[in-house]
């Protein structure tokens, strides 16, 4: 009796966990921008002195799909963790870090020590699309209120 109780308790949880990661799934509004893409390593000549600390504190190790983005495009909606899917690669990237302020309308791929890739990267023009929360409190029609 007790075997079948712990059966039915621990399905009972596995279909909770269920529920409650299909309630949480955020929903993204995509939107698709061309920029200029460049790529960057950890390492101190093209970072700063804590080579794998990005702007928001993460820690980036090879092998993570992250960006940084030109500050003009955080006001567009590129914000921190945002996905983005970059034309010409495969997956998902997040938004890690954030550019100098000089530059305008890119982004920097991270390419981890790789500074050879990186460099066969060199720039070029894409396409990327980034996700933007759809806020669920707020109505799909503007005229509503």
């Amino acid at each position: 009796m007790k075997y079948q109780q712990a059966k039915a308790v621990l399905f009972f949880l596995f279909v909770s966990m269920l529920i409650s990661c299909s309630d949480n799934e955020e929903k993204w509004e995509w939107r698709t921008i061309e920029v200029t893409a460049t790529a960057y390593n950890a390492i101190e000549s093209q970072t700063s002195s804590l080579v794998n600390i990005a702007a928001w504190g993460d820690t980036l190790r090879p092998g993570m799909k992250c960006i940084a983005v030109s500050r003009d495009l955080l006001k567009k909606g590129l914000k921190y963790d945002s996905p983005v899917k970059i034309e010409g690669f495969e997956g998902v990237f997040r938004v890690k870090d954030k550019m100098h302020s000089r530059w305008e309308n890119r982004i920097d791929i991270f390419m981890g020590l790789d500074v050879q890739k990186a460099r066969e990267w060199g720039r070029k023009k894409v396409t990327i699309q980034f996700g933007v929360p759809i806020d669920k409190n707020t109505p799909s029609d503007p005229k509503v209120k």
